[in-house]
């Protein structure tokens, strides 16, 4: 019930992230997209003299053709009145950033961030921002320096020209996003935590781990992280790479933990084990040596997450040949992340053009899978609870068929001894014995003298009332114990059984023998089986249908 209950709740947060979602990519597409133009940094360059000389950029070829180093970026003129504001562009790798802003009136102002200090204009979304200065004339052009770019996506990416009000709308809106996907992390963090306590499955540990995972590069891509800690946004990159490859690697390691164990076999094993190496190895490669050959590393760890992504259909094939019962729920989950990946790897292979849209595509598609792998893994504890159920349905069966004579549906001996002995008190043993069972059989054949024997039970069990232990012992004797200040009147259960209308209305009759003394051990029991027994010989011998009961001292001497 309590799984069912939380998966409906995940729902619901599922729909209210995606509302919260398409605010939040309205607002990011907000202002104006800012075309700009890219010449390489020369001896004696002044920004008054790039200003003045537009003929000198290159506006036609893609960004990443010119290669890593230090590069010129102007902008296309700006509306007529532009004199409030801001430019936001997106992060990349760089030592440092300047920007130069013309006024109508032919003054520049000047910013400028480096590595280091880029947490003091980074907003959420990994954007950094750059205002206007107030009260001056209207800005005509923007100009922006950018020194040790990699250039691996971009020299500049993303650049906009952004109002007061959208600048603040963002950062709420982003803030309500990031703080929603974080909280949900959390919340399923702890309810797995609590679930695994409990239940000490091994895909607990394994979806705690991705959930971690996930809530980390949420805060390393947002920006958060930077804004924090005033980290150097360089190495907010470096620490990007690597929790975003282990991410991946989580993935496939829950996946592992959590299907059924035929669906990774050997082989599907062995490949996954080797996707999940190559991509550790070079994004450890990348944030460990960078910017030392960082084109290389990161055409590595495309080319690797490539083999990650790949793994994915061949997971749930495998799944489909199997009949998993998690085939579905993985397919949903995991349908959004492959196609985001698979956009993600070919900006980044460059080729397809670096989009605000792809770019922070992730954190949907990452809130989209841990919400529905969360509905996996409630669907699997109700799988397991029910299993449980059955576990315990059959012990419990199995148990009951162990301890009951199959004929009669009374204790057998052992289970009968298992009980009676250690009972605190004084006990009463009544032991009852069919008269000539023999000859029944012989007079209405097997059948009719197992039918005989059913109602010797029934009879014993209506007679002896709630509380006695009723077992029979072997053949046609049958015993009888309870307290002894409530014990079974032998005489009122023989003449029960001569009232019962037997098979063919045979007349059948029992003869009893009783005992009463302690029976807190084995040897008690003994001992008063020993003289049970010896009444019941006695009542045999008196002529059968009657009842005796062995003296106290004799028990006692004995």
């Amino acid at each position: 019930m309590g799984v069912w209950f939380f998966s409906r709740w995940l729902c619901a947060g599922l729909l209210l992230l995606a509302a919260a979602a398409m605010p939040s990519g309205a607002r990011a597409a907000a202002g104006t997209p800012l075309d700009v133009c890219i010449a390489r940094v020369a001896p004696g360059d002044t920004p008054a003299a790039m200003f003045a000389a537009p003929g000198r950029f290159n506006c036609a070829t893609p960004q990443t053709r010119f290669g890593a180093g230090d590069y010129w970026i102007l902008s296309q003129p700006l509306p007529g009145g532009t004199r409030r504001g801001a430019v936001r562009s997106g992060s990349v790798w760089q030592d440092r950033l300047d920007l130069w802003v013309r006024h109508a009136d032919g003054t520049l102002d000047h910013q400028f961030v480096t590595s280091a200090t880029t947490h003091e204009n980074l907003r959420l979304g990994a954007m950094i921002e750059f205002f206007f200065r107030p009260g001056g004339s209207p800005v005509t052009r923007v100009l922006w320096r950018t020194q040790g770019s990699v250039n691996l996506r971009g020299v500049l990416l993303g650049a906009r020209l952004m109002s007061h009000g959208d600048s603040a709308n963002q950062e709420v809106v982003s803030g309500m996003l990031y703080a929603a996907f974080g909280g949900m992390c959390l919340a399923l963090l702890v309810y797995n935590l609590a679930l695994w306590a409990a239940l000490r499955q091994r895909f607990q540990p394994a979806y705690c781990f991705l959930l971690l995972c996930l809530l980390g590069y949420a805060i390393s891509s947002s920006g958060a992280l930077g804004q924090w800690t005033g980290m150097d946004n360089n190495l907010r990159l470096r620490l990007n790479a690597v929790l975003l490859a282990a991410s991946g690697i989580a993935a496939i390691l829950f996946a592992r933990a959590f299907f059924e164990r035929p669906v990774f076999n050997r082989t599907l094993r062995r490949a996954s084990t080797i996707a999940m190496a190559a991509v550790g190895a070079t994004s450890l490669c990348y944030s460990v040596l960078a910017p030392w050959h960082m084109g290389l590393f990161d055409r590595g760890i495309s080319y690797s997450f490539l083999m990650l992504v790949s793994v994915a259909p061949w997971v749930l094939w495998r799944a489909w040949r199997c009949r998993s019962a998690y085939l579905l729920l993985f397919a949903l989950a995991w349908g959004v992340p492959i196609a985001v990946a698979g956009l993600r790897i070919a900006a980044a292979l460059n080729l397809i053009g670096w989009s605000f849209w792809v770019d922070n595509s992730t954190l949907l598609s990452m809130a989209l899978e841990a919400l529905l792998t969360s509905l996996a893994v409630s669907y699997r504890i109700l799988l397991l609870s029910r299993e449980r159920d059955e576990a315990r349905e059959q012990e419990i069966a199995a148990r009951l068929l162990a301890d009951t004579d199959p004929l009669t549906g009374l204790l057998n001996r052992r289970a009968f001894l298992r009980d009676a002995i250690g009972r605190e008190g004084e006990q009463s043993l009544l032991l009852v014995d069919v008269d000539h069972f023999k000859r029944v059989n012989e007079t209405i054949g097997h059948d009719g003298g197992d039918e005989v024997l059913r109602i010797v039970a029934r009879t014993l069990r209506q007679v002896a009332g709630a509380g006695a232990l009723i077992a029979r012992l072997g053949g046609e004797e049958f015993a009888v114990l309870k307290p002894f200040r409530e014990a079974a009147d032998g005489e009122e259960l023989l003449a029960s059984l001569r009232a019962a209308r037997m098979p063919f209305d045979l007349t059948v009759t029992a003869s009893a023998g009783a005992c009463i003394g302690p029976l807190e051990s084995e040897v008690d029991w003994k001992h008063l089986y020993h003289h049970a027994d010896r009444a019941l010989f006695e009542a045999k011998k008196a002529g059968r249908d009657r009842a005796r009961s062995a003296a106290r001292s004799l028990l006692a001497a004995a």
